[in-house]
Formats: C-alpha cells, structure tokens, sequence
C-alpha cells in the first residue's frame, strides 16, 4: 500500500460534516417522522442511547472518511466534481448493495432503505468532496 500525506483536519472535518448531515436528515421535520414509524422507535428511545450512537457514528464517519481519503488518491481525484463521483461510486458499489439485504431478506420497506441510503449518499459523497479537495 503506497503512503501519502493525509491532512488529518479533513478527515475530521468530514466525519463531523456526514454527522451534521444525519442530524439534519433524521429530523422529524425531513425524514426522522418516517424514519422512527418504519424502525419502531420512539424520540425516548433515541434520546437514551444517543450518546453511545454519536460517538460510535463519529468514529464510523472518520474511518469512512480515511478510506475516501485512499479512494480519491487513488482515483487521483482533486476536484470537488472527481471527490464527489468517487464517494457517489463507493456508496454504489458498497454501501447500497450491502444494505439491499434488508429489504430483500429482512422484509423491511423499500422505503426505510431509501431514507437511510438517501443519507448515506448525500454524507458519502459530501465526504468524498470534502477529502479529494482539502489535501
């Protein structure tokens, strides 16, 4: 595996940015009302394990970010265009296959997949834009 200098200020500026966005995304105003009714969850339930899941999404959202980071050197992205085509083709080729299980083998709504691919999406591909243009 090559090495190159990775700007460290990126990456967490990314795992920060791909949390606010989810913060914003499951809002019950956006689409945390669809969200809770299709995951059976009440706003107290959330609230009680919020603190472990944040931390636990900080930490997820920076490993994404270095794996971005190695993605868009790799693809010898340098663009805002080229960072966002790579986060748009690992989400793709990653993140929504993977995740296509649930609706096919846990019988969840289509419709929960999309809420919460449509957020992996948007937070990838911010990343992936984030990381490729701030070296």
């Amino acid at each position: 595996m090559q090495t190159f200098p990775i700007n460290s200020l990126a990456l967490l500026v990314a795992a920060i940015t791909k949390t606010g966005i989810g913060m914003i995304w499951f809002a019950p105003p956006v689409f945390g009302a669809r969200w809770f009714k299709y995951v059976q969850c009440t706003e107290d339930d959330l609230k009680r394990g919020m603190p472990k899941a944040l931390l636990v999404d900080v930490i997820g959202n920076f490993i994404m970010a270095f794996v971005l980071v190695h993605a868009t050197h790799y693809a010898a992205a340098t663009t805002a265009a080229q960072g966002a085509a790579v986060g748009f083709f690992n989400w793709l080729g990653f993140v929504a296959v993977a995740t296509l299980f649930s609706v096919t083998f846990e019988k969840r709504p289509f419709a929960l997949w999309a809420i919460n691919n449509g957020f992996q999406l948007v937070g990838i591909v911010v990343m992936g834009t984030i990381v490729a243009v701030w070296r």
